[in-house]
């Protein structure tokens, strides 16, 4: 059996890196693992960016080790959602904003592209910031010249692009290897209670008020929008043995990839919670602005913990920029089908993170910035359900991926976790919104989708099926 590619090397996003990696043949499992490694990694930053830094220190210094195992669960709840990204575009050659190209009627798609849109310029705006208060904690940079900077990363994701998408992976995981390791700095000097930090972890708690707020920041800073698009495409880049054998072991790698690498980025949030309910809790100081964490831990854990700190912002902050970036290309391409240079469309995407950043900085004078920062990865949970239940509507399609469908288990566990987001977005959007503006925003919401349904007429075209299979001789 083998398997009709779906489309051209043109046809898919990122088409410079299209099955440019190469499987050795003949291998061991270590070095056939490792081939399949790296795209995970790049998935795991936008887990570990600055958007989760501003929460999980306001949700530690706050509230102790409480919300750790909402750490925990967001962490399960990514590597579900990862896994089947990887699933999607391994056996149907799309990536996820493809499928909802070529599957969704073109309001619904249009309204999909937006939405992403509009979660890649919220996490993109909390990158900026997380890289601008680095470099002004490092080298006393004002935060607008960080901030426009820090646009230029996007030479180097074109250089390394150029270099093969095996050198971009390697620098990513250079840059994951330095804020792990300043992190495991961070806690080894923190001297954190093991014991609570296992009852904060393992020991749901309550969520009521203001830990609901900062709970539902570290969702949506932990399970981003973006990163379902990024993942399902840049899977593709292996050149994949395209049959019911070499789809089940790129599969089989690819979830253990996956697990691995946001189990490291697991390992960075819950050391950011475990520092500052360690240092700050313990202190009765709430500490909210990344800079004032700088300025504090200095006393109280010494200068090189201060100094780590701020290197792992930095490196935090660029990852996830570059990534980020790379998603912006792989959505424009996936729902607009533009067919223009990568520089353009890069330079492109990171214009709109940079200026609205840079616009926000000059007009609230460098204030507030933490307060935006924890906005905007709520803002993200909001959009997540956008991307889960379409991913999980594909992938729970027989049509479309064959013998492997989601199982029954899966899908259980898939909806669940989507239901779940949704409603404590719904209960969110109460609390702050109140009834009046959220049953306005259902309303909208219904009368789209029932127009959508029976007054749009879809135009004739070519029918976009997804790979099959057929027998060779």
């Amino acid at each position: 059996m083998s398997v009709h590619e779906g489309a051209t090397p043109e046809q898919h996003s990122l088409p410079e890196s299209y099955r440019s990696v190469k499987l050795p043949t003949n291998a061991s499992r270590f070095r056939k693992f490792f081939t399949f490694a790296g795209p995970a990694y790049l998935v795991s930053v936008g887990y570990m960016d600055p958007g989760n830094w501003a929460t999980d220190l306001e949700g530690g210094s706050r509230f102790g080790y409480r919300l750790l195992w909402v750490v925990l669960l967001s962490n399960l709840m990514a590597i579900l959602l990862q896994i089947l990204c990887a699933r999607l575009g391994l056996v149907t050659g799309k990536d996820l904003a493809q499928a909802c190209k070529s599957y969704c009627k073109k309001p619904a798609a249009t309204a999909l592209w937006i939405i992403c849109e509009l979660a890649i310029i919220a996490c993109d705006l909390a990158e900026v910031i997380g890289s601008a208060i680095a470099l002004n904690l490092l080298f006393g940079l004002p935060l607008f010249w960080g901030v426009i900077i820090t646009g230029f990363d996007v030479l180097l994701l074109i250089a390394l692009t150029h270099f093969g998408f095996r050198k971009l992976e390697a620098v990513i995981l250079a840059l994951v290897g330095a804020v792990a390791a300043c992190f495991a700095l961070e806690v080894i000097r923190a001297h954190p209670v093991w014991g609570s930090v296992a009852g904060g972890m393992f020991v749901p708690h309550k969520l009521v008020g203001e830990q609901l707020y900062v709970a539902l920041g570290i969702l949506g800073a932990t399970v981003m929008p973006h990163n379902l698009y990024l993942h399902s495409s840049i899977v593709q880049t292996r050149a994949v043995h395209r049959t019911p054998k070499g789809l089940k072991q790129a599969i089989k790698y690819n979830t253990l990839d996956t697990v691995i690498a946001l189990m490291l980025a697991f390992f960075v949030n819950a050391s950011i919670l475990i520092l500052a309910a360690a240092v700050f809790h313990t202190s009765g100081k709430t500490v909210t602005d990344l800079s004032e964490a700088h300025t504090l831990l200095r006393p109280l854990l010494g200068g090189a913990a201060a100094t780590a700190f701020a290197i792992a912002l930095l490196a935090s902050g660029q990852s996830s920029t570059i990534t980020g970036t790379l998603a912006g290309q792989i959505v424009m391409e996936g729902f607009m089908e533009w067919k223009i240079n990568p520089v353009v469309r890069r330079l492109i995407t990171r214009s709109l993170a940079i200026v609205p950043a840079a616009a926000i900085i000059l007009i609230r004078n460098g204030s507030g910035l933490e307060d935006l920062l924890i906005f905007s990865q709520v803002a993200l949970s909001m959009q997540l359900g956008f991307a889960v239940f379409p991913l999980l509507f594909f992938t729970s399609d027989k049509k479309l991926m064959g013998k492997f469908v989601n199982p029954l288990i899966v899908k259980i566990l898939g909806y669940g976790t989507g239901i779940a987001i949704a409603a404590l977005n719904t209960k969110l959007l109460i609390d702050h919104i109140g009834y009046y503006w959220l049953s306005g925003i259902v309303i909208a919401a219904t009368l789209f989708s029932c127009w959508v349904k029976w007054g749009w007429k879809e135009p004739a075209k070519q029918a976009n099926n997804p790979p099959t299979l057929e027998a060779t001789p």
